[in-house]
């Protein structure tokens, strides 16, 4: 009998499709599961939003502390294998949350989330650059953005539902579930990949550090952080805003308005577009611009507005994090991985601040205060865009 996994090649790339996919949403799956289950969490914990806050920005640090060995590890123990065990360490360590009895412990179990998390980042980007080129390569990256557009939502749309109906612990449990399953078809059918000899962490970081001595990657990098820290400021506290009047929504209904995520992420491969009508810096600012205009949005009281607003947001968002990580490739002369890691590390501290101090904004004007303070996070990397300068071309 025929082998039809070799004899049918299209059967195969459509398996590679799925596997590449499912990378993506098993990386953003458990990320900001917790979003749509805050206020349930600070109830249930008798804390502060700023506190609840931290359960995001736990995990967001800890991406960015692991970040920078991510790449180089990845390379030594090859690619499929590292994201193969970053997502199995994924799926108990969910299951602890669980069985979490206090916020500290839940702070722990989700900052050693955070910490295998980064495997899956820098080892899908790498494998798909390695394995296929030019428009395959394209192609494939959005297939990997995508899948983590639908796993961001699907964190929060599960976690949300489950913790209505039953218990937030419930929801992380079939979070888990899921872990599982995407694990096993990504090691059935994600081709083998042939790990590389790397000079070392301490080279890695060593290209780190003569990055930062570019004014055009620091510039990137504090764009990049001020793009997450709204993000993550923006959805972890509009549960509270939902959840207060005049919304009242529960922990299912805050899940389902997440819905706006894939959606908006659709806009992603617009970039180009920008770049091409409004040159280089202009894009960066247009993109802000549909940031800070879901903000104002996001102001009206009316649940379809907000809806609305966090789609707009979402969609800028997504424009400028395209744009940014197009950037870093072009900035960087030499040894492009130390200085997507460097961005890496960079964007989820920004990550990591947004999900904790707009609680002191809350709590000192409520959800006007979190738009301020996003707003105020936006103007920043307006400010960053100006010495985002294009490279000079070669003679």
């Amino acid at each position: 009998m025929p082998n039809l996994a070799q004899d049918t090649p299209n059967a195969i790339r459509l398996q590679e499709r799925i596997a590449v996919f499912l990378l993506g949403f098993s990386a953003f799956l458990p990320l900001y599961a917790p979003q749509s289950v805050l206020p349930q969490l600070a109830a249930d914990f008798g804390t502060t939003p700023a506190a609840a806050g931290a359960v995001i920005g736990a995990t967001t640090l800890a991406v960015a502390l692991s970040a920078p060995a991510a790449g180089p590890l990845t390379d030594r123990f090859g690619r499929k294998r590292a994201m193969l065990t970053a997502i199995f360490l994924l799926v108990p360590l969910t299951l602890l949350l669980t069985l979490c009895r206090d916020l500290s412990q839940l702070l722990g179990v989700r900052f050693s989330q955070g910490i295998a998390l980064p495997a899956l980042f820098t080892g899908a980007v790498a494998y798909i650059a390695t394995r296929w080129s030019g428009p395959q390569a394209a192609a494939m990256t959005g297939l990997f953005v995508s899948g983590s557009a639908m796993g961001g939502f699907a964190g929060r749309f599960v976690a949300g539902l489950l913790a209505e109906f039953i218990s937030w612990q419930s929801g992380f449990a079939a979070l888990a579930a899921l872990s599982a399953l995407c694990a096993l078809v990504v090691l059935l059918w994600l081709p083998a990949d042939q790990g590389r000899p790397i000079d070392g962490i301490a080279a890695h970081v060593a290209g780190m550090r003569r990055h930062l001595a570019n004014p055009r990657i620091r510039a990137v990098c504090a764009f990049g952080s001020t793009v997450l820290f709204s993000m993550t400021a923006t959805l972890s506290y509009v549960g509270f805003h939902l959840a207060d009047p005049p919304f009242l929504l529960t922990a299912s209904g805050i899940g389902l308005v997440f819905l706006v995520y894939p959606i908006s992420a659709s806009v992603a491969p617009l970039n180009g577009r920008l770049i091409q009508r409004f040159g280089g810096r202009g894009a960066f600012l247009a993109a802000l611009s549909v940031c800070f205009l879901g903000q104002m949005i996001l102001l009206l009281p009316f649940l379809a507005a907000v809806i609305a607003g966090i789609g707009v947001f979402i969609a800028g968002i997504f424009l400028c994090q395209s744009l940014a990580l197009g950037y870093v490739g072009r900035a960087a002369p030499v040894n492009k991985g130390a200085a997507a890691g460097l961005y890496v590390c960079f964007f989820y501290l920004g990550g990591s601040l947004g999900a904790v101090l707009p609680g002191l904004s809350w709590a000192a004007a409520g959800w006007p205060g979190c738009v301020a303070l996003v707003c105020g996070a936006l103007g920043l990397g307006a400010l960053a865009s100006r010495f985002m300068r294009e490279a000079p071309r070669p003679a």
